[in-house]
């Protein structure tokens, strides 16, 4: 598997761990509809949570949510309309940025932006 993916899928499973600590409950992970997906559906306090997780080894390149376009967000809202299509019960949707930089000998850096909108 690429390092990238490794990356990645370290990311995801560090953003479950931290979102369940902040009292959110998972509902998935890593839904699929078509060609989109999102990494972390979740729900804390009725609210129904659409959460994009972007996971970094280094600075070198920026911080992780600078990577996250507006294309992608456009995909995370396209999803998440299927998604309430599917289950209509959800009235409050928020749709989140999780953030994480892994630096080698630091701790986890977490960094979570709310109510992301274009």
């Amino acid at each position: 598997m690429a390092q990238h993916n490794l990356t990645g899928n370290k990311g995801e499973a560090l953003a479950v761990q931290y979102l369940l600590e902040k009292g959110y409950e998972i509902l998935h992970k890593n839904w699929r509809h078509s060609h989109w997906e999102v990494d972390v559906i979740a729900e804390k306090d009725g609210v129904l949570h659409f959460v994009e997780v972007k996971t970094r080894r280094t600075k070198k390149f920026g911080h992780p949510e600078e990577a996250v376009s507006n294309k992608k967000i456009q995909n995370l809202i396209n999803a998440a309309e299927e998604y309430m299509y599917q289950k209509p019960q959800w009235k409050i949707v928020q749709f989140n940025i999780l953030a994480i930089t892994i630096l080698k000998d630091e701790p986890v850096e977490y960094f979570l932006i709310e109510d992301v909108y274009l």
